[in-house]
């Protein structure tokens, strides 16, 4: 059986009040990461799951979880996606509304936050020899919000370094190409990817 771990329970989010979310913040950004490694490891730990039958699926900000997952413990799960991510957080004021995320994320020109956002990019933490689960990336030509160069970055080092990566570029959508009620087709083809790499693909 597939099985999902849902995202709110990890620091960083609005959904438990200023605090939760102030918990994950800039330099803390990576106790988000490392609460969902925890819960990761916890339902291995139990048998609820192993990692070749868990997948991780994101989107947006949700996308730079699932990538960074992907790149930082890839032992831990058999199958990514990651839609409309971030990738490059040395980059990502210059890309798409990225500046408008500098409270949240940190200045990359920042001395202080400069290593920090380094330690977690996807984009900066793929290196050669490293065996990664297969990545499913999509994203929209149009997205303006992201910005398309995030999710292409990460697609081409992946592939740089022959790990397993399928990419996903849509002409339309903008960065709502990420939403399953509006394009059943692309969660057909991510359903379909996670089935095939979680349920005896590989």
């Amino acid at each position: 059986m597939v099985r999902s771990v849902r995202g709110k329970t990890i620091r960083g989010g609005g959904e438990r009040g200023d605090a939760w979310h102030k918990a994950a913040m800039r330099d803390k950004r990576q106790v988000s990461y490392d609460d969902f490694i925890a819960v990761t490891e916890s339902l291995i730990r139990i048998g609820f799951t192993s990692p070749a039958k868990l997948g991780v699926f994101g989107s947006s900000i949700g996308g730079l979880l699932a990538a960074t997952l992907g790149t930082e413990r890839p032992d831990l799960c058999g199958a990514v996606v990651s839609d409309v991510p971030l990738t490059d957080m040395l980059r990502y004021p210059e890309m798409g509304m990225g500046a408008a995320w500098m409270d949240e994320h940190g200045d990359p020109k920042d001395p202080k936050y400069q290593p920090v956002l380094r330690s977690y990019s996807p984009f900066h933490n793929v290196k050669e020899g490293v065996k990664y689960p297969p990545f499913f990336i999509a994203v929209s030509s149009q997205d303006n919000r992201v910005g398309p160069g995030h999710a292409r970055k990460l697609a081409a080092r992946l592939e740089q370094v022959h790990a397993p990566v399928y990419f996903f570029e849509d002409s339309e959508g903008r960065h709502g190409v990420s939403d399953a009620l509006e394009r059943p087709d692309l969660m057909a083809l991510r359903m379909t990817f996670l089935i095939n790499n979680l349920m005896g693909g590989h």
